[in-house]
């Protein structure tokens, strides 16, 4: 049975400098009825990405954030009722639902999933998390066997499978994360060789006593001072794999870094590539099938940092930007 009543939380101001709860709403609004060709959902989880945070800056590979709407962000929902005949009550999808209880999205823009135990792996290491994680460093890194491959953000959804797979491709593996104890979890329980702790002032001295052979692939997800810090000691014709930005997206712009890059990137005949996870997937289907062997044969773990109420996305997603996450932290709705 359907609810009379949905949820929404509202984005009703645009920050200026840090991102603070105060910026949002939570509203409740009639649920929306269905037009031709789309699909009422109800959302059962909210995709929570360090990405949201930069639509409300402007238009990026999606249009920005405008205040007073919903805000936006992907969700894995239940099609309660459809005016579209490839859906149906019941199926699985993945859309731009919004935060909110329910969503009348058009099917076309809609991506039907199977329904899979426990659910939240969708969002995860089968979801936008694990797919970027998979084509960016195997598409736009190329690592071979042997290769040192370092990785910013590594305790994040989208690094610390990163740093996963280039160990099961036989990389020597080191990973860049915030604090201690994040440091700790990457070596002992996920199988990096390394673990750089950027919160110490020697950041540039630590990535050069982990990899003392230089950088053969970077898995950039931060920009900023991590990127400088790899750039000079990254190896001839290595290749960055630009995947965020985050230490751009929260608060004032960093007034520098990365600097000397076109003469960094002459010199040692560098690739230097930015993506975007939707123009692989056409391949999706292969991406999974790798995904789900290693998951199942025990070489790449899957960590879900999952937080119950939708009334709790807001905070959820400034605790993501500062960095609170281990995995891939989602809204359990």
């Amino acid at each position: 049975m359907t609810d009379t009543v949905n949820r929404q939380i509202l984005l009703v101001e645009k920050p200026a400098g840090k991102l603070g709860p105060e910026h949002f709403r939570l509203s409740a609004t009639a649920v929306p009825e269905p037009k031709d060709g789309e699909a009422l959902l109800r959302v059962r989880y909210i995709s929570l990405d360090a990405a949201n945070r930069a639509w409300m800056h402007g238009a990026t590979y999606r249009a920005a954030v405008e205040t007073n709407t919903v805000m936006a962000g992907g969700g894995l929902a239940e099609v309660v009722s459809s005016k579209a005949a490839e859906l149906a009550p019941g199926d699985i999808v993945f859309g731009d639902t919004g935060w909110q209880d329910y969503a009348a999205v058009p099917a076309k823009h809609l991506t039907k999933l199977p329904r899979i135990e426990p659910l939240t792996h969708l969002l995860s290491i089968y979801g936008i998390a694990g797919l970027t994680a998979y084509f960016g460093l195997l598409e736009i890194g190329k690592p071979k066997a042997g290769d040192t491959v370092v990785v910013s953000a590594a305790a994040g959804s989208v690094g610390s499978i990163v740093g996963q797979i280039a160990g099961i491709r036989g990389c020597r593996v080191i990973g860049i994360a915030g604090g201690k104890d994040k440091c700790h979890w990457l070596t002992a329980e996920l199988g990096f060789d390394a673990a750089v702790d950027y919160k110490d002032a020697a950041l540039f001295r630590q990535i050069k006593a982990a990899a003392p052979k230089g950088i053969d692939v970077y898995f950039d997800n931060v920009g900023g001072d991590i990127l400088e810090a790899c750039l000079p000691q990254m190896n001839n014709h290595g290749r960055i794999a630009c995947c965020g930005a985050i230490s751009q997206y929260d608060g004032a712009p960093s007034p520098h870094g990365p600097r000397g890059v076109p003469g960094l990137i002459v010199v040692k005949r560098l690739i230097m590539q930015g993506f975007i996870v939707m123009d692989f997937m056409d391949r999706r289907d292969q991406a999974t099938a790798d995904l789900q062997t290693w998951v199942s044969s025990g070489k790449l773990k899957v960590q879900e940092d999952v937080i119950d109420g939708l009334e709790n996305t807001p905070r959820a997603l400034i605790g993501l930007l500062a960095g609170e996450n281990r995995g891939k932290r989602m809204i359990r709705v």
